[in-house]
């Protein structure tokens, strides 16, 4: 099952593609082995911004939090609100060729922080997961 990421704008959004699995040998007289265990990047992950939000969306997203993680679910954005213009499978497929085995999930609680008039600032972190199939 899938739960969307509350349609907030974010004011700021980092990505990083996440790495090719591999581990590096060394022997005791100095020669390395590289091996890589895929062709699929792991771990990629986001960071969205979101600046001078009201109560009820900072409380949205808490909310989207704890029913997230508490059954373990995966995340959809819309494409105009959480990604803007840069739809998740759309990314995916970017990264992956034509894979979209990805999912995002949270990699940590959003963090709050008040500003003033009732207004705060929330960051939240992601994490794209590559899931076995079913």
């Amino acid at each position: 099952m899938t739960t969307h990421f509350p349609a907030i704008a974010p004011s700021s959004r980092t990505f990083t593609p996440g790495r090719f699995p591999s581990t590096d040998f060394e022997s005791l007289d100095g020669t390395k082995t590289h091996i890589r265990y895929g062709n699929k990047r792991v771990n990629a992950t986001m960071t969205l911004g979101f600046s001078n939000l009201s109560e009820s969306e900072v409380w949205d997203i808490i909310e989207n939090y704890e029913k997230v993680n508490g059954t373990w679910d995966n995340l959809e954005f819309f494409s105009d609100k959480g990604l803007q213009g840069l739809h998740t499978n759309d990314l995916i497929r970017e990264i992956h060729g034509t894979y979209t085995g990805l999912t995002w999930r949270y990699s940590a609680p959003p963090t709050v922080t008040s500003t003033f008039d009732g207004l705060s600032n929330v960051s939240c972190s992601f994490v794209a997961c590559l899931d076995a199939p079913i």
